[in-house]
């Protein structure tokens, strides 16, 4: 694995940060955490909260995955929208994970406040719809979640209204989360892993799981030594790889690919974005956006379901950002860099047990910054004992990938440039 963060502009801004040591012998712990990501940081962190003894190992640097590369927007609910998740799983569930998601929201708010994460937060998430079609779904959801949840953090926004917001002609109308946030991604892995380790968890990068025992007491092996612990959580999400086969049909990686322009200046950037919000577009190939602190716009767009990313990475991205926004055409593009996550079938997170000693929690489909935390705290809550919460996510039904894992990439592949030819009709 490679010893720093991938070039990008959260690495070139990220807050001063420790080396944690590569795993070098035995060591022996109560919970084994595999991953050092936003589910797997948050895990260590709860579970030394409680008192536990916590090992996590990391195959590169804290942050080095999605959790360090994303597009920093936090968003209420889940991935799906809570009209769509009550009818498929009833509204009992329904209710549950929507508070679930508010919990989750809460807690990464409560992290940032408490443990003082300078990660650059900011409140407001909007939704801008590509199509007329899509609004009057989007005003049943608003006014459902108002009378039913009494969740009114919701707004529906007319085209003039969200042209007020966002300096592009490709809208028709959004909607407007002033529950949600936007943050620097990086920053705040670090800070969780700062928050972990005084707390008592050992965190060791360059030590990547390659192969696990189960039984009473699981043993986790490294190139460089081994864990024993009573309990392992995988928490490796799109990078898990085949450490755990029976995880793979579940689960997909894809590619999301960012760039970060070159400093607009104030009047620029403020024109661009006036409401300094993030921003998503109602597409299934979604585009989102923000503006960084010194005036930047970073911009994620496309999709690729290869390891490679595209071969002029700047380029690929910057044709989705002049689609949106062509009044950047003569901007200098100074970073761009990739990211894998993993999505499901459901869009719903994955979790689960592996025999009687691990869990596992990922799948998060793109809407994990806020779900990790909790994530975390629920596989804390299952190794103590209580495992209710957990089984809201684990008891949701997760369909297989279909293509086994030489074919489903490409049917992946094929499925997505059917969405995508239809975002431009």
């Amino acid at each position: 694995m490679p010893a720093d963060h991938p070039d990008s502009w959260y690495a070139a801004t990220a807050n001063a940060h420790r080396a944690f040591p590569p795993l070098r012998g035995e060591l022996r712990a109560d919970v084994c955490v595999v991953g050092g990501g936003y589910t797997g940081l948050s895990a260590a962190l709860h579970l030394a909260e409680r008192g536990y003894e916590v090992a996590l190992l990391e195959a590169a640097r804290v942050g080095w995955g999605a959790s360090g590369r994303n597009g920093g927007q936090v968003g209420s609910g889940q991935r799906r929208d809570i009209l769509e998740i009550e009818a498929r799983y009833g509204s009992g569930r329904a209710r549950a994970l929507w508070d679930l998601a508010e919990e989750a929201k809460a807690l990464l708010r409560e992290r940032v406040e408490r443990h003082r994460i300078d990660c650059d937060w900011k409140p407001g998430n909007l939704l801008a719809v590509t199509k007329a079609r899509y609004l009057p779904e989007l005003r049943r959801e608003t006014e459902h979640l108002a009378s039913r949840y009494g969740y009114r953090g919701y707004r529906m926004l007319s085209r003039d209204e969200v042209r007020g917001m966002v300096a592009s002609e490709r809208y028709c109308g959004g909607q407007f989360d002033a529950g949600g946030a936007h943050l620097h991604p990086l920053n705040l892995a670090l800070g969780l892993a700062d928050a972990a380790t005084g707390a008592g968890a050992r965190l060791h990068e360059q030590s990547a799981a390659t192969s696990i025992s189960w039984g009473r007491d699981p043993l986790v092996r490294t190139a460089g030594g081994q864990v024993r612990a009573r309990y392992v959580l995988l928490c490796g999400n799109a990078y898990l790889g085949g450490l755990v086969p029976e995880l793979r049909s579940r689960v997909l990686p894809i590619a999301n690919h960012l760039l970060a322009t070159e400093p607009l200046g104030a009047e620029r950037a403020a024109a661009l974005i006036p409401a300094d919000c993030c921003v998503h577009a109602s597409k299934f190939v979604v585009d989102y956006y923000r503006l960084s602190p010194d005036g930047r716009l970073i911009f994620g767009g496309g999709e690729t379901y290869r390891d490679r990313p595209p071969r002029d990475l700047r380029a690929f991205v910057r044709r989705y950002m002049l689609a949106v926004f062509p009044q950047l055409a003569d901007v200098r593009i100074d970073y761009a860099w990739s990211g894998r996550l993993a999505i499901t079938r459901s869009r719903l997170p994955h979790f689960g047990r592996i025999r009687d000693c691990g869990f596992f929690a990922h799948g998060f489909s793109g809407h994990g910054v806020a779900l990790t935390q909790l994530a975390g705290k629920l596989l804390a809550d299952a190794v103590a004992g209580s495992a209710e919460r957990f089984d809201v996510f684990a008891g949701l039904p997760h369909r297989r990938f279909p293509g086994g894992t030489a074919l489903r990439q490409p049917l992946l592949a094929a499925g997505m440039l059917y969405y995508a030819l239809r975002d431009r009709l």
